[in-house]
């Protein structure tokens, strides 16, 4: 291993080795706490720390670095106190993650670290939308993402790379190349040689160095990183380098020849740096023994200390506080001046006004810009406010979920235009798992708004029908907004975009065009979790939301029925105190979607009504809701499908109970 000192000074190339070699003796003290049970887990980077600390090193504290399993070099390159880390590892309160998550799944605002989760290659979005955010700051700093080789398989990283390559964001995308993903050897992962060949799909630049050079790596990522002040653009760097134990300890190596093993203990970075640095005269027997003695006295009183720290105590409100980042909500008046708006334009009004509002508003989307969007929401912004805050997109939903994500974690806003709700499944595990638990996890908001034009009745099929809205109620962490008109489309949405939090907002899409309302030209919100009394009555009490409230109101006409309508307006959170007053008064409930039976939000309202309304009820809680099937285009099949003619047979057959 050839290391080239070009102009390090000597004080340079021994704080590089002070780097690199704490990660390595912590990893040594871990190995043997996690033998005696004292950790539950260790993924180890033993072997591969010079991508980290060099990576790590070369950049600014305040640029923001997003690692994965085995980069250890960057936290502690990043000055993170010892006994949070050991505090994090044993699940202690004064961990990043107060005992939610374990290991490396956490972040630290303060040092510019976001934490990855257990999905490979979902960091790479969020890079993307840091990099943005950095862009739009014109700022010149660049953000570093670690994925390995296996984790390039996925199609975040394909998605990732693309938005990055089409937006020219200043990533640096560091692929560790060790060689295996878990058990499985490279040639049964992907068929290229190297990953630098991979940059020409993407037209970006790519580089490869040796990994475990610790200098090689510092001079790449510092050359790369001047150069990307004045020409931004993406790069992605191949870091060759080994895997030398399991892929956590507990799945040892004995899938690995041993004479690999043995090949690559002697390209060891640390063991090669440090006799560099003795052949240098910068190191001797005794300096190397006063380092690891510091050391080894700063991680024995990192550990004395969280050992000392107490158990942590459980607390239930704790824990269902912290699902959500804080938002006091502040009621703004409509004005007394209206107009006549289909939803549709009520949408696009909200949009606009949240614009000139939030200067730090990004909007993101396939086709909103110039196209308007499919359904014009956003025509005319792009010519208002340019395309650095309204941008089409690839067909990258996982990316710009990914992205969303990013711009908050660096200080913007975000809305995503999902094309159709069907779509939604390209994005599904960034907004489970990454949207709404990162607040939870280590504190981190996710300011992200994605907007979900929704719902069936206008013969499109069973791709651009569904009504998926279930699928995120049971996600803590989202909050989930559906009007049933135009002025609550506007007062609701509004509101998403003053909450901190992840909110899903559901348009339904034969709503937009096909009915008008009265709406405030001004500036209003709606509180979430408050649902509007659109009837009022006391034979029957209909629980509803969207399309429903529409069913439910030509229906009570028709039958000439004393009913109360409640709209729910937002699903999550919801207001079951009007719930349980409408269902105690008329002690006869029936609970309407459009979303499929089994499985929908209505078995949990009819659930909680019966158990908190039980003596108050006149008769069982009935569901109405469409078929059990995917939804069809044909318009009689789809009439079939929906959920409005089998209303009126609940209906007769609660009032006769």
């Amino acid at each position: 291993m050839k290391f080239e000192r070009q102009i390090y000074t000597d004080k340079q190339l021994v704080d590089l080795y002070t780097a690199l070699l704490k990660p390595r003796m912590i990893e040594e003290k871990m190995l043997i706490l996690l033998r005696q049970g004292k950790i539950s887990k260790w993924f180890s980077g033993i072997g591969q720390e010079a991508i980290s600390v060099g990576a790590t090193e070369a950049a600014s504290e305040d640029e923001f670095m997003l690692p994965m399993h085995r980069n250890l070099g960057v936290f502690t390159s990043r000055g993170i106190e010892l006994h949070r880390l050991f505090a994090q590892f044993q699940g202690k309160a004064s961990g990043f993650t107060k005992g939610r998550d374990r290991s490396f799944h956490f972040g630290s605002k303060e040092h510019h670290i976001v934490g990855m989760i257990s999905h490979l290659g979902s960091q790479l979005g969020v890079a993307d939308g840091i990099a943005l955010a950095n862009q739009l700051k014109e700022n010149k700093k660049v953000t570093i993402a670690f994925t390995g080789d296996g984790a390039t398989s996925q199609g975040d990283f394909h998605e990732s790379l693309n938005v990055a390559a089409v937006w020219n964001l200043p990533v640096i995308f560091i692929i560790e190349n060790n060689g295996y993903g878990l058990s499985t050897p490279s040639a049964e992962q992907f068929r290229c040689k190297q990953f630098i060949d991979k940059g020409i799909g993407y037209g970006m630049e790519a580089h490869q160095v040796d990994g475990n050079n610790i200098l090689e790596v510092h001079q790449k990522v510092t050359e790369l990183k001047e150069s990307m002040k004045w020409n931004q653009r993406p790069i992605l760097l191949e870091c060759i380098t080994f895997r030398m134990r399991g892929h956590e300890e507990a799945s040892g190596t004995k899938y690995v020849p041993k004479e690999l093993i043995e090949e690559w203990a002697v390209k060891d970075p640390l063991a090669n740096y440090e006799n560099f640095l003795v052949a240098e005269n910068l190191l001797n027997s005794e300096k190397i023994d006063l380092l690891r003695s510091e050391i080894k006295a700063e991680i024995e009183l990192g550990l004395e200390k969280a050992y000392a720290e107490e158990t942590i105590q459980v607390s239930s409100e704790i824990e269902l506080q912290d699902v959500y980042a804080n938002f006091d909500f502040e009621e703004k008046i409509p004005s007394s001046k209206v107009k006549e708006m289909r939803m549709i334009d009520s949408v696009a009004d909200a949009i606009e006004l949240a614009m000139a509002k939030h200067h730090n508003l990004i909007l993101m989307g396939q086709d909103i810009a110039e196209y308007g969007g499919v359904f014009k929401a956003t025509d005319g912004l792009v010519t208002k406010y340019g395309k650095s805050r309204v941008r089409n997109t690839p067909l990258c939903e996982a990316a710009i979920v990914g992205s969303s994500l990013g711009l908050s974690i660096n200080g913007f806003k975000a809305m995503m235009e999902m094309q159709f709700a069907d779509f939604v499944t390209e994005g599904f595990n960034q907004i489970v798992n990454n949207l709404a638990k990162i607040h939870w996890r280590w504190g981190q908001n996710a300011d992200v708004v994605i907007r979900m034009p929704t719902g069936a009745g206008v013969a499109a099929g069973p791709f651009h029908s569904q009504s998926n809205e279930a699928w995120f109620t049971h996600i803590p962490g989202l909050k989930i907004a559906y009007p049933s008109n135009a002025y609550d489309a506007k007062g609701l949405l509004l509101t998403a975009f003053e909450d901190p939090n992840p909110v899903m907002v559901f348009e339904h899409k034969a709503i937009y065009r096909s009915m008008t309302g009265e709406v405030p030209t001004g500036y209003y919100n709606l509180p979430f979790g408050k649902a509007n009394l659109v009837t009022e009555g006391n034979e029957l009490s209909i629980i509803t939301y969207g399309m429903g409230v529409h069913w439910a109101k030509k229906a009570i006409e028709e039958k000439g029925i004393n009913a109360d309508i409640l709209d729910l307006r937002t699903l999550v959170p919801l207001d079951w105190e009007s719930v349980f007053t409408s269902a105690k008064k008329t002690g006869k409930v029936i609970v309407l979607h459009e979303d499929t039976m089994f499985g929908g939000i209505g078995g949990e309202l009819a659930s909680e009504i019966a158990d908190q309304c039980f003596e108050y009820l006149d008769a069982p809680v009935k569901r109405v809701a469409s078929l059990d099937t995917a939804v069809p285009f044909y318009p009689d099949l789809e009439t079939n499908f929906l959920p409005q003619q089998r209303l009126y047979e609940v209906m007769d057959e609660l009032l006769a109970y």
